[in-house]
């Protein structure tokens, strides 16, 4: 419910609305000039406080978007790093791998050099193997670090917004407290 709302209904029922009459004098058993002034105080405070409630929730909007931002750009560089990775292990498989088929169709003519050269062929083509995986898990850990530093990111931003809510959240009811007061400093109204 919206607040100022509630303060005019407040001086309403306490300072507008008819009294009853009692021997020809007005009666409401308030001090009508208080209540208005202590309503009036509320209301001048108000605004400040909506201020810095509203900026809070405005830089945590702000953090949240700007974190969402740069996870979007670093898991889209990690992606096309690894991608990258990938495709150069791949390229240097293929590579390897023809290498190994021409130097094998050279040596067809020998038999021991052609057992030489199916070995070597396999062995390079396990290399490349092995290469392209460990530069995959490579790339994969690179992403996963990545996304474990946004995680990190997003907690501390979900932590300083978590405090903001805090700070504006709402005392007890009928008690003024300011963000930065004392509880021995509160104001009943």
């Amino acid at each position: 419910m919206d607040i100022l709302k509630l303060l005019d209904q407040v001086e309403e029922v306490a300072v507008r609305q008819p009294r009853t009459h009692l021997w020809g004098l007005f009666y409401t058993g308030l001090n009508t000039d208080e209540v208005s002034m202590q309503i009036a105080k509320v209301r001048a405070s108000l605004p400040n406080e909506l201020k810095e409630a509203i900026s809070t929730v405005r830089e945590s909007d702000r953090i949240v978007e700007t974190a969402r931002e740069d996870a979007t750009v670093t898991l889209d560089n990690a992606r096309k790093e690894a991608e990258r990775i990938v495709a150069e292990a791949r390229a240097e498989a293929v590579s390897l791998v023809e290498q190994a088929r021409l130097q094998q169709e050279r040596m067809v003519n020998e038999s021991e050099i052609l057992k030489l050269s199916k070995a070597q062929s396999e062995e390079l083509r396990n290399a490349a193997d092995r290469d392209a995986v460990q530069m995959r898990r490579g790339a994969e850990k690179y992403a996963y670090d990545v996304l474990t530093q946004l995680e990190g990111v997003v907690g501390k931003v979900a932590t300083t917004i978590e405090r903001g809510k805090q700070e504006v959240a709402p005392r007890e009811v009928g008690v003024l407290v300011g963000p930065l007061s004392d509880p021995r400093e509160r104001v009943k109204l």
